[in-house]
């Protein structure tokens, strides 16, 4: 596993684009850091008696397009870098699709299976009490993230609603459908990650029916990718999470997998299939890679053996801009983050226009009109790309998002 700093990464990934463009130094300073950065000591009482100290920071990074948009994710490695890159990509996600937002991200620094139900949900409401008055319906919207979910997205509106004495389902989204949440929200992001690789397969006149896919993470994202993608007709046939892989050459059901995860903890040892480590799912000779575990999944080093014709970002910064160069010159397409798992924002803003109106489309509805986004967003990257020819469709993605937020910034007068 790579340790490249993310937040490090972010502002490569940003530079490489703003060289195409003509931004004065001072603006572009804008586009690197955060507008604002909050790290809070959360002192929380334990099932036992004693009291906890976590750590937990909220990013907004920028807001000239809208409200902060960005999940919160649970994980003992969150730190400050992390979710300060993870906000910029939030940014450049909201935009590379065209949504009103900015950018925000939040993280506990935790692991939430080490703690009890009733410890988790404290952990949270203490979050929320800490946050609630930089959040707001207009304001910065959380949301999930990694080991987060409609539980805990229900437990800081209830928190926030209290405290403010009002009631405000749009302050988080990512919520249950019973207190206003969106239908087809929690497969979103899995959705949009297997849309970018359709039109991906489309774009590089490549045939989806009978092509071969690894799936390198197994939570939400990896499996409902797995099992949308094998509906289209691509076999699965590896699949890892953090503690191992499986290999299947005549392919597998994604969905018994998902099974066996919940079951036993871990898709190794699913029956018939050979275990593999998460270096050899990334590296398979596959047509089709989604990285959907954490970032810096493949970095320069392992880039070289990666064999995928493609690949669909599921996670959130899995290469290194050393792994995109090496890519790159390899002819390898990678559709990043930014458009490959936009899903879960556009379902997230879908579910913040139906809070604010409370009027609530059918799942049918949010699924087309997600993809009309993802496929519009798509073609508009690949159309950079030709226009600008970059190395690779992720600064042609950078190059949109960079446009729109600068055009947001001169609005007021501050950009030619």
């Amino acid at each position: 596993m790579a340790h490249a700093n993310p937040f490090e990464s972010l502002q490569e990934q940003v530079q490489d684009a703003a060289a195409y463009l003509d931004v004065p130094e001072d603006v572009k300073e804008r586009l690197l850091w955060p507008e604002r950065s909050q790290h809070f000591n959360l002192l929380v009482d334990m099932d036992d008696g004693t009291v906890e100290r976590f750590e937990a920071f909220r990013v907004q990074f920028n807001g000239d397009r809208g409200p902060y948009k960005g999940g919160i994710r649970y994980h003992p490695n969150v730190n400050h870098d992390e979710v300060r890159a993870l906000a910029g990509w939030m940014t450049f996600k909201t935009a590379t699709v065209d949504l009103p937002f900015g950018g925000g991200k939040g993280g506990i620094a935790f692991d939430p299976d080490e703690y009890s139900d009733a410890e988790c949900e404290r952990i949270t409401r203490a979050f929320a009490k800490e946050i609630r008055g930089y959040i707001g319906e207009d304001k910065d919207i959380p949301a999930p993230d990694v080991n987060t979910g409609q539980r805990e997205m229900n437990w800081i509106k209830d928190t926030y609603e209290k405290l403010e004495g009002t009631t405000a389902p749009g302050v988080v989204t990512g919520k249950s459908l019973a207190s206003g949440g969106s239908k087809g929200r929690v497969e979103a992001t899995g959705r949009s990650t297997i849309l970018a690789a359709r039109e991906a397969f489309d774009y590089l006149d490549k045939d989806l029916e009978g092509a071969t896919v690894a799936v390198q993470g197994y939570g939400n994202v990896g499996w409902i990718a797995a099992d949308l993608i094998e509906d289209m007709g691509a076999t699965i046939v590896a699949a890892s999470d953090s503690s191992g892989g499986i290999y299947d050459p005549e392919g597998f059901d994604p969905v018994a997998v998902k099974d066996h995860k919940r079951e036993t903890g871990s898709v190794v040892g699913y029956p018939d299939t050979e275990e593999l480590t998460n270096e050899d799912v990334l590296t398979l000779d596959v047509d089709l890679l989604i990285p959907a575990a954490l970032e810096n999944a493949v970095d320069e080093s392992l880039a070289h053996d990666v064999k995928a014709d493609i690949i669909s970002e599921g996670a959130n910064g899995p290469l290194t801009p050393g792994a995109d160069d090496v890519l790159a010159d390899r002819d390898v397409l990678v559709v990043p983050d930014i458009l490959a798992n936009a899903g879960g924002v556009t379902v997230s803003y879908f579910e913040w226009v139906q809070n604010r109106d409370r009027f609530y489309w059918d799942e049918e509805t949010v699924n087309e009109r997600l993809e009309e986004i993802i496929v519009d967003s798509f073609d508009a990257v690949v159309d950079a790309y030709e226009e600008y020819e970059p190395p690779n469709l992720r600064t042609a993605a950078y190059i949109i998002a960079i446009e729109r937020v600068l055009h947001a910034f001169g609005q007021a007068g501050a950009w030619p």
